[in-house]
């Protein structure tokens, strides 16, 4: 009888501290090659587990460069892997499920992404180990999404259920402050500028708080947010706090 080679797996924790590295001084060139590398590895290795979490990963990078094509071909390859390792209703599919549709929803296919995010919804919400970090994240991607289907009262509500669930989150002050952001776009497409007035810049002034928490470390993810974030304050007229963002921002890439 003919032996199998043995499962090599991938080291998955060092890869994604690799990328955090490649993140921090937007080698998104070098991030890309890391984990190609990675993912030819994992395969030649048979570590299927490995290949998922390296396809998960892709699948952001090739989100955050624009990358359509490549995003797709990676999400389909990770369904795929869901599906052949049996990973139904587990924290790995609604994972791979959230990071799929926030692509999706980054390159405008809404619909589609909605379809994930509720499937991802239903493996989270069944699982007692979803943490809260997870469950925000689902909510308020899905928030984004239901927006852009102007279904307004879902999204609020997603809106909220991510704003209590990244209270209890280890540093989830980032993703509150991302959140508030959110919904003051929420409330001025919905209401309007004038009459969302008020509400807006509550939103603004909140998000504006929460981002100068003490204890959230001053990191690439930090700088990535802050970048994220600084066009939304200069376009509602918070100048000071955009230029402040944007300051931190090139701060931390220059000390990487």
């Amino acid at each position: 009888m003919e032996t199998l080679n043995p499962i090599r797996p991938v080291p998955q924790q060092r890869i994604r501290d690799r990328m955090d590295a490649y993140m921090s001084r937007r080698d998104y060139e070098g991030a890309e090659r890391h984990l190609r590398y990675w993912l030819e590895e994992a395969r030649a290795g048979r570590d299927r587990r490995g290949e998922l979490m390296v396809l998960n990963e892709l699948v952001g990078h090739y989100r955050k460069t624009g990358n359509r094509d490549g995003a797709m071909a990676c999400a389909d390859a990770a369904l795929g892997l869901v599906d052949a390792l049996d990973l139904s209703g587990s924290i790995s599919e609604g994972t791979t499920c959230v990071n799929i549709a926030t692509a999706m929803n980054a390159f405008g296919e809404n619909a589609e992404a909605l379809g994930l995010f509720e499937r991802a919804r239903a493996a989270y919400e069944a699982s007692p180990a979803a943490e809260p970090g997870l469950l925000g994240g689902l909510y308020n991607n899905m928030a984004l999404t239901c927006a852009s289907l102007r279904r307004w009262d879902e999204a609020e509500a997603l809106y909220d259920k991510a704003t209590d669930q990244m209270a209890r989150a280890p540093h989830g002050a980032l993703e509150q402050a991302i959140t508030c952001l959110n919904m003051a776009n929420l409330v001025e497409d919905r209401d309007g500028m004038e009459a969302g007035e008020s509400r807006i810049y509550d939103l603004l002034d909140r998000a504006s708080a929460l981002l100068d928490t003490e204890d959230i470390p001053h990191d690439g993810y930090y700088a990535f947010v802050c970048e994220k974030c600084a066009p939304t304050f200069e376009y509602y007229g918070y100048f000071a706090d955009a230029e402040r963002l944007r300051q931190e921002a090139a701060r931390i890439y220059e000390g990487h």
